[in-house]
């Protein structure tokens, strides 16, 4: 899936010769995303990293480790004591430059620290913003910080009461994929981050619909929500658009909440040709949830089922693992000594051994999340390290030492 390249420029095969101004845009102004010029530049930047700490999807350099900036369902009063801020910065300084964000997180705040954070780095000139690849998503209602005194009359008011989507559309008072609402929320978000486009736009857990609207209402409403992407990207407010879920993609056929990829990229291809805007997918991969890789779900177009990382490679589409500690509920005990070993990290913490499997079976990225500094930069050890084997990866799967 990636090209080779060389350990000492660290330079990617076939790739070594890039023209300076290919980082200006037509009109003579600096990129307003990220480009496949602008990501080389920025990995230029961390020589001393591993070969395998960045990864090439064919438009763009990825690290194997991406930031992100979820808070797991937050009392309100916890959004006044914490800020991504500092720890955007710190991934940005240590060669992380996926961050991933959600207009949802934390009541819209973590994309306005995130745009905190890119201010102050761009005015010092620490970072360009072609260097960096920004992921949000759109799908829940956001609400908005602080938290409105009543959440019901915030949806009324801004949601309903603009004829962004009907009641009926809303699904238990928190999910939305009308076009109206998604390019609202697409528009929102790019005024948080203070950017121009938003480089990979995801549809945030589709799945949450279904029990609530039948399978034909739901691929309908997936297919009028990549038109609309189609259009966004179009106006160059998004690069590409994706889907994140959490189980949708990993469930058996039979159960409910089962989404299937072959479907979704049939959508994409009838919406958009085969040059369609549809090439992320993004959903959990970690110790304890390894279904992605080693369960064998989707069907696709030879008839055969595939784990779903495999699917995605089958239809051209990048895999983003998202929630590589489960939110920390890998570590109620201890890992067994077996998992350092097999993943090189035997002189690291239980937390390396977690990312380093989650980067190490075919995503092109893990995305953690990390409010303090430190974190960041405990987690960046593993840019000096390479991956852990393939063998190594199907040897923790099969005996599941971790679990």
């Amino acid at each position: 899936m990636f090209d080779e390249y060389d350990d000492n420029a660290c330079r990617y095969a076939g790739y070594a010769k890039l023209q300076t101004q290919s980082q200006f845009a037509s009109d003579g102004g600096l990129m307003s995303y990220a480009t496949k010029e602008g990501t080389f530049r920025y990995l230029k930047k961390f020589g001393k990293y591993s070969k395998d700490f960045y990864r090439f999807n064919g438009e763009l350099f990825f690290p194997s480790l991406g930031i992100g900036t979820y808070k797991p369902e937050p009392y309100k009063e916890d959004n006044y004591i914490i800020n991504f801020t500092e720890a955007i910065k710190t991934a940005l300084r240590n060669g992380i430059n996926l961050i991933d964000t959600a207009i949802n997180y934390r009541y819209q705040m973590s994309e306005r620290e995130i745009a905190e954070a890119l201010s102050e780095m761009f005015k010092n000139g620490e970072i360009k913003r072609d260097e960096i690849i920004i992921a949000s998503k759109a799908g829940f209602i956001p609400l908005d910080f602080p938290f409105p005194e009543n959440p019901y009359g915030w949806i009324e008011e801004t949601i309903v009461g603009t004829g962004l989507a009907t009641k009926e559309e809303i699904v238990i008072d928190q999910h939305c994929m009308t076009p109206s609402y998604l390019r609202w929320s697409c528009e929102q978000s790019l005024k948080n981050l203070e950017i121009d486009t938003i480089d990979i736009f995801f549809l945030h857990n589709p799945e949450t619909q279904l029990g609530y609207v039948d399978q034909e209402t739901f691929y309908e409403r997936i297919e009028a929500a990549f038109k609309l992407f189609e259009e966004l990207i179009a106006e160059k407010k998004i690069g590409a658009y994706g889907i994140a879920a959490w189980n949708g993609f990993l469930y058996e056929e039979e159960h409910t909440e089962y989404v299937s990829l072959s479907k979704v990229v049939e959508i994409a291809r009838k919406v958009g040709g085969e040059n369609h805007g549809f090439k992320y997918l993004q959903s959990p991969f970690n110790l304890a949830k390894p279904h992605s890789y080693g369960y064998q779900n989707q069907k696709c177009d030879d008839g055969l089922y595939y784990p779903l990382m495999h699917a995605c490679a089958r239809y051209g589409l990048t895999y983003i693992g998202s929630s590589p500690l489960l939110q920390k509920n890998l570590f109620k005990r201890p890992f067994a000594p077996k998992v350092g070993e097999l993943m090189g990290t035997s002189d690291l913490t239980d937390v390396a051994s977690a990312l380093q499997f989650a980067r190490s079976a075919g995503a092109i990225s893990a995305v953690f999340g990390a409010v303090e500094p430190a974190h960041v930069i405990d987690n960046t050890i593993l840019a000096y390290l390479p991956d852990a084997s393939g063998q190594a990866v199907e040897a923790l799967m099969k005996d599941a030492y971790a679990i």
